[in-house]
């Protein structure tokens, strides 16, 4: 079995943890780890289930959990993980949230799984081999400009030192776009984004598990990502662009007006 599908398996076993206690939230207690940022048992058990399956495939790896951090083997591949993008999301009940796994060999990502379980949506990317949603190639939208564009964002809330740049680009946007979606999992934004369902999706200060199968999914599907300067910094410093060519050209163009990468550090 292929390290994709390895994925795919796990991140439906962090799936059926999470469909568990979506059925009974009001017994499910969650607390603040940092501003705006929940975690609940839902998120642990899932990514506990997740690793477990993954290292009883791969017992060497390495894993980058947003839940548990480093942990696992020192080599060449390591696994990202991300058991509940939507928290906030999940525990109001609102039903926009996925499950990230992204496989980093060398430095280099290489496989990425982002499942939606309420859909059943299966999203997968093999670096050189293409996108899929359930088996269907994808490919993102042949949009080539902002103006008319349907994207999606997400709002700074673990960043507000910088909410002032972000609403200037903000207002910049939706004075010249179709409109604007801010459904609140960075990794369905980026897998939606694949798909051609979105133009294109910016946001700030986002983690490398929240970005990592997402990214792999865009550029899989034809589309550029990248940080606010149009560099590979987004892995670390949280700020990406990913779009259709010619969106992230012209996204990249406002953004500059406003701010630049190096002026948005955490």
């Amino acid at each position: 079995m292929s390290s994709v599908d390895r994925a795919v398996e796990a991140a439906k076993a962090g799936a059926e943890v999470l469909l568990k206690y979506w059925k009974q939230l009001d017994r499910l207690d969650a607390t603040l780890k940092g501003r705006h940022d929940w975690v609940s048992k839902a998120d642990r058990e899932s990514e506990e289930a997740i690793v477990r399956h993954l290292a009883a495939a791969f017992p060497n790896d390495g894993f980058l959990g947003e839940e548990t951090g480093a942990t696992g083997g020192a080599g060449d591949r390591t696994w990202i993980i991300d058991p509940l993008d939507g928290t906030s999301n999940y525990l109001q009940h609102f039903p926009v949230w996925s499950i990230s796994i992204a496989l980093r060999v060398k430095g280099e990502m290489t496989a990425g799984v982002v499942y939606e379980p309420l859909r059943e949506n299966v999203f997968v990317a093999e670096r050189g081999s293409g996108a899929f949603l359930n088996g269907t190639r994808l490919k993102v939208s042949d949009r080539t400009s902002v103006d008319g564009s349907f994207l999606t964002t997400g709002f700074p809330f673990r960043a507000m030192e910088h909410v002032e740049k972000y609403v200037s680009i903000f207002r910049d946007v939706i004075c010249v776009c179709k409109g604007v979606r801010r459904p609140g999992s960075a990794a369905l934004d980026l897998a939606y984004t694949a798909a051609g369902v979105f133009d294109g999706f910016f946001e700030l200060h986002l983690s490398p598990w929240d970005v990592a199968a997402g990214a792999l999914l865009v550029r899989e599907a034809g589309g550029l990502v990248s940080d606010f300067s149009g560099g590979e910094r987004f892995w670390e410093r949280g700020n990406i662009v990913g779009a259709t060519p010619g969106v992230h050209r012209e996204l990249l163009a406002m953004i500059a007006r406003h701010t630049r990468e190096d002026d948005l550090d955490r």
